[in-house]
């Protein structure tokens, strides 16, 4: 099934895993069904969340088909035994090109937050880039945490907002989305291991040549030789 707001990726027993589009709600708000809401009218059955995107955000999310397998899923989450790997856009040169991102989170200013120097219960961030065009990099983040707007922190602390972040990009620059995507999960369920992928297909800079060839490199991000602390 194929809707404006989603794109089902894959259906199984305990779960289903959907390509969710730039700009479409999670939770239902201001009287307009969100995500999950319209998952569970179209697919007539109900479905619970294990983890989230931002509304800006495209890509692969995972509900869960009962409590228990929510509740399974919602430990695998916290024990970070779910790897999630994603790709953003950003104008400007970053303060380093790989690496690592690691600071505590603080709400800001306008919903925001912000990265600290200390490291008591930290977001950590793992991610290469590579420059698609004059002045714009793509990024392949891994979170190694689960904190609240933690990858767009993460680049605006190292000087490069995504392209096209309402909160954290520049007021007066334009872009036809926030240039954030989930492109893949990988972990492991009743035995079984699952892999999943998904290029983003929404967003002019993202359908760039670049940035297909560079997705070539970086099909299986699991393997690659992530940046040492």
């Amino acid at each position: 099934m194929t809707q404006a707001n989603y794109r089902i990726i894959a259906s199984e027993t305990d779960f289903i895993v959907v390509d969710k589009a730039p700009g479409v709600h999670f939770h239902s708000q201001d009287g307009s069904a969100g995500l999950v809401a319209q998952l569970e009218q179209d697919l007539d059955t109900k479905l619970y969340s294990v983890h989230r995107l931002d509304t800006m955000t495209s890509g692969l999310i995972i509900l869960a088909r009962s409590s228990t397998a929510a509740a399974a899923f919602t430990e695998l989450f916290t024990e970070h035994r779910v790897q999630k790997f994603y790709l953003a856009l950003a104008s400007g040169k970053p303060k380093k090109k790989q690496g690592w991102v690691i600071g505590d989170m603080a709400k800001s200013r306008r919903g925001m937050y912000k990265l600290l120097r200390t490291t008591d219960n930290p977001a950590i961030t793992q991610f290469f880039s590579q420059s698609v065009a004059p002045g714009l990099r793509l990024y392949l983040l891994k979170p190694l945490s689960g904190k609240t707007h933690q990858l767009r922190v993460a680049l605006n602390s190292i000087g490069v907002p995504i392209l096209g972040d309402p909160l954290y990009g520049p007021a007066d620059a334009e872009a036809d989305r926030g240039y954030l995507h989930a492109y893949a999960l990988q972990f492991t369920w009743q035995g079984q291991n699952f892999d999943y992928r998904c290029p983003p297909s929404i967003g002019e800079q993202f359908n760039s040549t670049a940035v297909t060839q560079q997705l070539l490199t970086w099909q299986q991000p699991a393997e690659l030789n992530w940046p040492q602390r």
